[in-house]
């Protein structure tokens, strides 16, 4: 079976992967949509090749940055990124735009399952809540369903570890049972920066992740 994943080389998307692909081929997809974290592309390479993706796809969608305007920390510079959860780090449907792009390569491959790192620690993000991936898995297939009544294509269906009651410590320790310390090269800081800020929301929830899992954080930061 094939799965696309949504793949951006934060612990929540490599840990997907890490519980996935024991039942699943995996074709791995990455936006560049004019985030301010750009360092993740090249980690999501990196570990594109570590855990052997059948593909994995780079896709640029940096116009979404000008689209997205002044609403965001994430894309627009002049915005300062909170080091908790703030409303303004929610780019407006970031994931349903992510998720409709690789469910249009999983129609195309013949894929079943569209999967994204959301997990039950993500409550905050509306687009990261099972209820949103439910609608849009429905959407998404009435929007091919001709083609899956004829057998041209197949009903798709969107999956997150939040699904499954998963935590970010729960996937963390998946990952690690699998990649040891290679876990700790995942990118997950929302700065312009070549290491880990160790201040934004994202670090602090990484932080988090590491204590709950009862594992030292190796990652380096630039402020502990």
């Amino acid at each position: 079976m094939k799965a696309v994943v949504v793949f951006s080389g934060g612990i929540d998307s490599v840990c997907t992967v890490a519980y996935l692909q024991k039942c699943y081929d995996i074709y791995g997809i990455t936006f560049s949509y004019g985030q301010k974290a750009n360092q993740e592309l090249n980690v999501a390479k990196h570990f594109s090749e570590i855990l052997e993706f059948r593909e994995h796809k780079v896709i640029d969608i940096g116009f979404m940055k000008e689209l997205y305007e002044k609403t965001n920390a994430l894309t627009y510079s002049k915005m300062n990124i909170p080091s908790k959860f703030d409303y303004s780090i929610v780019v407006p449907i970031r994931n349903a735009v992510f998720l409709s792009i690789a469910s249009a390569w999983a129609f195309s491959k013949n894929a079943n399952l569209v999967a994204y790192g959301a997990h039950k620690d993500d409550q905050s993000y509306p687009d990261c809540r099972p209820k949103f991936s439910k609608l849009l898995t429905n959407a998404l297939n009435e929007g091919e369903i001709d083609g899956i009544k004829k057998g041209l294509r197949k009903k798709i269906r969107i999956w997150s570890p939040f699904i499954e009651g998963l935590s970010k410590s729960n996937l963390l320790k998946i990952g690690y049972d699998l990649l040891g310390d290679d876990i700790f090269k995942t990118w997950s800081c929302y700065s312009q920066s070549k290491i880990h800020c160790g201040k934004c929301e994202s670090c602090n929830n990484r932080k988090m992740a590491f204590r709950q899992a009862n594992m030292m954080d190796k990652t380096r930061y630039r402020f502990s």
